[in-house]
């Protein structure tokens, strides 16, 4: 098991309006992107299966790995401020 040490100093409750707000987000997006491949594919205009052969590319992943970096560093930065406990999420979004 990882020992997540950064973690150490962070309000239980920050952390867990952080978790429930990516989750949140995360499940818009999943449907989001569901519904384009859906509506792309029923049009003729992608094909799904390349899609998903160009997701694993090194390009793609070198770009999402990126995105995924700089959205960890974000997060990390909300959850070590300190503030108000009550807006744990600032308004300004970064990822």
């Amino acid at each position: 098991m990882t020992d997540h040490r950064y973690l150490s100093g962070v309000d239980v409750d920050t952390l867990a309006a952080l978790v429930m707000e990516l989750a949140a987000q995360l499940h818009v997006e999943r449907q989001r992107r569901l519904a384009l491949e859906h509506e792309l594919a029923a049009r003729g205009i992608v094909d799904v299966d390349a899609v998903e052969r160009a997701a694993g590319t090194p390009a793609v992943r070198e770009r999402g790995g990126e995105a995924l970096d700089r959205s960890i560093r974000a997060l990390l930065r909300v959850m070590t401020e300190g503030g108000d406990a009550k807006t744990p999420l600032r308004s300004e979004r970064v990822w």
